[in-house]
């Protein structure tokens, strides 16, 4: 496996790419596609991902940025597609959202090579405000590599990236409401700065059932959620509305209920009119627990527990919100579910299903994994997390719960990895099959039908402008 280059300055940069690519004034001219689409875009999102220098990662963010645009691989909304199925439009299929936690160019690359052989157009490339942390990739970065990893792939359409559980921490928000709604504020803008188009806000954890109606219990809820709407809409790019996903049941808690989503969404509109005026577009999706739990609950010996899904919640949970003119409910923490399981999402029209452990784990587990990082991954969360552990907890299921907690610390390692790439084989065969489970197959049309990516080209870095061009 050819390793890929980090460049050491601009003009190193612009060097990988000559007879490629060069940047003639304000534009990025792209002389030879398929090298670029193959060594040069490599070289381009090492440099994103990896440089130590801050002038080359901002180059190398902005020549991805642009030959997105020139190569239709445009990062879009799929807001219009999923206020059809509100409409009763189309159905019958379930958007897979899958978060990318390590290896994220390959992995976007892996996952649009299975789209494609299925005709599939809908895909959601994903990352929540936590993982965000652990996995050391902020907005820009992350969408720098799901763009260069669609690029790679010879992608054409619209890439649909999304912010995941932009969430309030109760305890954090208990101490100091204000400071930690102005922290959401801060992240929902700085993401859609970066070209993110879609985001979910999660303040479900705000819900008290303690109180004595549903609306009081769900008030605190729907109130943080439309007063960061009114935040998107007022920074969304002209000409694209941003998909906006809301949160009624906190993953892992209470099964969710008719009419707690009847008083969050009632509550949810009065709020978005008051804050952001009667015509303000909303939520266009709203997650709902149904019994799973993010990255399911480990076993002694370091399996998975069962999960009693209640498909009857989600099927009538989804029905009553698109009577409100949603897409419908949104499953997650649903990757480490039984294979048997996914077919039957689209049967009750979930609208989305969020996966991320299982290919975590997919990547951990894999018999190609090497002995020796195994080894280095479970001494760093010895080393690191030990004031994690619960008690009672057995060595498995601590380093279960806690290894995600080494793929930032070792992100180099992982997307070097020398035996990554029958790895990926087996991850991007596992993304065909849910994606067939899921019914998306030959969805391409259908996308086409509602979904603008608008050309939004960018200035270009005065980095860029005081280097030489190179032909």
């Amino acid at each position: 496996m050819t390793q890929s280059t980090v460049a050491s300055s601009v003009t190193h940069l612009l060097e990988l790419l000559s007879g490629i690519a060069s940047v003639d004034g304000d534009a990025l001219t792209i002389s030879d596609e398929a090298a670029f689409r193959d060594r040069g875009i490599r070289d381009v999102v090492w440099s994103a991902t990896f440089s130590d220098h801050s002038d080359v990662v901002e180059a190398a963010r902005w020549i991805v940025w642009e030959a997105s645009q020139q190569l239709d691989a445009r990062s879009a909304s799929i807001h219009e597609l999923y206020m059809a199925r509100g409409r009763g439009e189309v159905h019958g299929f379930t958007v897979p959202a899958i978060n990318l936690r390590t290896q994220v160019f390959d992995m976007a690359r892996v996952i649009c090579n299975a789209a494609q052989s299925l005709n599939n157009g809908l895909v959601i490339f994903e990352l929540a405000r936590s993982e965000q942390e652990y996995t050391y990739q902020r907005p820009a970065e992350y969408i720098t590599c799901v763009l260069a990893g669609c690029i790679a792939a010879n992608w054409h359409g619209p890439v649909f990236v999304q912010g995941d559980h932009y969430q309030f921490n109760a305890k954090k928000y208990a101490a100091d409401a204000e400071g930690t709604t102005e922290t959401l504020k801060k992240a929902v803008r700085d993401a859609l700065a970066v070209g993110y188009a879609n985001i979910d806000i999660d303040s479900s954890t705000l819900v008290d059932l303690s109180l004595g109606s549903v609306d009081e219990q769900q008030h605190e809820n729907y109130r943080r959620a439309a007063e960061l709407s009114a935040v998107i809409r007022q920074n969304e790019e002209a000409g694209m509305t941003v998909s906006i996903g809301g949160e009624i049941g906190e993953v892992g808690k209470e099964n969710s209920t008719e009419p707690e989503l009847r008083a969050y969404l009632d509550g949810y509109a009065r709020e978005l009119a008051r804050l952001a005026g009667p015509d303000a577009t909303g939520i266009s999706k709203v997650s709902v627990q149904t019994g799973t739990s993010h990255g399911g609950v480990p076993l002694p010996d370091g399996g998975v527990a069962e999960v009693k899904l209640d498909f009857n919640t989600l099927k009538r949970l989804g029905e009553v919100a698109r009577t409100y003119g949603l897409a419908g409910a949104v499953q997650h923490g649903a990757s480490t579910l039984p294979d048997e399981l996914f077919h039957r999402f689209p049967e009750v029209e979930t609208a989305e299903i969020h996966l991320a452990t299982g290919f975590q784990n997919a990547l951990y587990d894999h018999p190609a994994f090497p002995d020796e990082l195994t080894k280095v991954v479970d001494a760093w969360c010895y080393a690191n997390t030990a004031d994690e552990r619960k008690a009672g907890q057995t060595d498995e299921q601590f380093l279960y719960t806690s290894r995600k907690k080494a793929l930032g610390p070792l992100k180099r390692q992982l997307w070097e990895l020398e035996t990554k790439d029958e790895i990926l084989a087996d991850q991007e065969r596992k993304v065909r099959f849910l994606m067939e489970q899921l019914k998306v197959q030959d969805s391409r049309s259908m996308v086409e039908r509602y979904i603008d990516a608008p050309h939004r080209s960018r200035p270009v870095p005065a980095t860029l402008r005081r280097e030489p061009v190179v032909a």
